[in-house]
């Protein structure tokens, strides 16, 4: 599959479980390791399960595997591992926090004022 697919069917599977302020960051021209992070808050501990294993089982069901998966017992955090294609769900509290967002959005503003000093 085409990452665009990827992650169509990533922000689908997130949304079939009522997954909220979904965001896709292209950050191919910031790291190797992967071309996507779609980030995702949930309102609770079993809504944040019950979002990445619908992502799993999706993408599974379309030939993607996931390379693995991190938090599950906790909850508050769950990653999914898709290859090219990183899903964050989140508790909004940790979300806030953590602020993936921003960080990438300020890593590709370093990035752009060092290319222009350059």
């Amino acid at each position: 599959m085409e990452i665009n697919e990827i992650t169509a069917a990533v922000v689908d599977a997130l949304e079939d479980i009522k997954g909220e302020d979904i965001v896709v960051l292209d950050v191919s021209h910031l790291t190797s390791m992967f071309d996507r992070m779609v980030i995702a808050s949930a309102d609770s501990t079993r809504q944040t399960k019950a979002l990445a294993h619908n992502v799993q089982a999706k993408l599974k069901a379309l030939g993607v595997e996931d390379q693995g998966i991190e938090g599950l017992n906790s909850g508050e955090w769950v990653l999914l591992d898709l290859g090219s294609v990183v899903v964050h769900v989140m508790q909004p509290a940790v979300r806030q926090y953590y602020n993936l967002e921003e960080l990438w959005s300020a890593a590709q503003a370093q990035r752009t004022a060092r290319n222009a000093a350059h």
